[in-house]
């Protein structure tokens, strides 16, 4: 068997809304001679996206967004399939940015990040490539983040959607998608029991409230960690415990940080922690979880399994998934094909919105605009089967009154 083609196929199957989306699209060929530089998690479901962009016309080339969430059968296979890619599994972070170089040689008039690793490089090292950039659609909560910060220092060259706060993007896949794909990983690398155990998420915000609610129904005992007053008093009254790390620290036996933020498991957290506790990364960036700490706080180390790391602190092992990597990505197949389809097709969408309406935007951050979510909405409601009301002349006219 040929396992990129296979998950691909498998894939293809399934991204429904993407696949009703190229059909109603396809014969314009909206995106014809549009340069367009997918720089996302590199697995099957990405690879899916890309061929679709370049159904509707694009030329089209592929990196990672992550030195260990790429795939190398799907490289394989999407080189096979005539796309252009710039990617390998590897631990080697100069690598993984030597093909961010490559891919931004291409010239791109759009690009589809995840973490703005390619959207930052292109701003910071490589400035020509904006003179051809038209815009920039952003996939997640830690990319938003970045390119925020380019704008608030009037950094930002070029137009970027923020494709994570698409209403049919972060209630599904930060929520639904990270729920699902964080415990699938932790327990395919653990083979453990999850009821029982307590679970400490740090961060509520919609991963954090995914990972909580599929812990809770898993029977995990779970805890929150928070610095936000909101948002702590919201997993409170979710049902949830809620203290401080350096508390929790003393009792997890699982950890799974999802705030976007760095050290916020560090040194003197290690210390605290219990013989056999599990640590787990599910925001982008590699620093949640202080892996430099742990090195120098731990006597020893070693492989336990695949994708675990075990340390040795004050004589007690502490078990690190995927090199504290995100953890659904590293050591796993990441989200629900499903769930993908509908962040993917936000993606598709913005890609067109740009390609049509760049020379009227301006170098700053947009919104996806509401009949993205609709039409995505809509397309898998029907999909679905599922009929919804419509309001009434009347109902409309009583809303739009005082």
């Amino acid at each position: 068997m040929d396992i990129g083609s296979a998950k691909l196929e498998w894939v293809a199957q399934r991204m429904e809304v993407i696949n009703t989306l190229v059909k109603k699209y396809e014969a314009e060929q909206p995106l014809k001679g549009v340069k367009v530089a997918v720089s996302v998690h590199l697995e099957a479901k990405t690879g899916y996206l890309a061929l679709s962009i370049a159904k509707l016309g694009a030329d089209v080339t592929v990196t990672g967004s992550n030195p260990l969430s790429t795939q190398d059968e799907i490289v394989a296979e999407l080189k096979k399939r005539g796309l252009r890619v710039n990617a390998e599994r590897t631990h080697d972070v100069s690598v993984y940015e030597n093909n961010l170089q490559k891919t931004l040689d291409f010239k791109p008039n759009v690009i589809v990040d995840d973490g703005a690793d390619l959207t930052v490089t292109a701003h910071e090292k490589r400035k020509e490539v904006l003179e051809n950039l038209w815009g920039v659609c952003e996939e997640t909560t830690s990319g938003v983040k970045r390119i925020k910060a380019l704008e608030n220092f009037n950094k930002l060259a070029v137009p970027a959607i923020l494709v994570n706060d698409a209403a049919t993007k972060h209630l599904f896949d930060n929520r639904y998608g990270t729920g699902q794909s964080v415990w699938d990983s932790i327990m395919r690398n653990t083979n453990m029991n999850i009821a029982e155990k307590r679970v400490v998420v740090a961060g509520y915000g919609w991963c954090g409230k995914g990972v909580a609610m599929r812990a809770k129904g898993l029977g995990a005992r779970v805890i929150v960690t928070e610095v936000d007053e909101v948002k702590s008093l919201e997993a409170f009254m979710d049902g949830f415990e809620v203290m401080p790390m350096k508390k929790a620290a003393e009792i997890g036996d699982i950890f799974v940080t999802v705030t976007g933020n760095t050290d916020v498991i560090r040194a003197e957290h290690f210390e605290k922690m219990k013989d056999g506790a599990i640590l787990t990364n599910a925001g982008h960036f590699d620093v949640e979880v202080s892996v430099s700490d742990l090195k120098k706080v731990a006597t020893s180390s070693r492989e336990a399994r695949p994708n675990v790391t075990e340390y040795v602190v004050n004589g007690k092992r502490l078990y690190l998934i995927g090199e504290g990597r995100l953890v659904n990505l590293a050591a796993a197949d990441g989200h629900p094909v499903e769930i993908m389809d509908l962040s993917f097709a936000v993606q598709l969408l913005s890609v067109l919105k740009i390609a049509r309406d760049h020379e009227k935007m301006e170098a700053k951050t947009y919104a996806v605009p509401p009949e993205i979510d609709y039409e995505i909405a809509s397309t898998k409601l029907k999909l679905l089967g599922i009929e919804i009301d419509t309001l009434t002349e009347k109902q409309k006219k009583y809303l739009n009154s005082w």
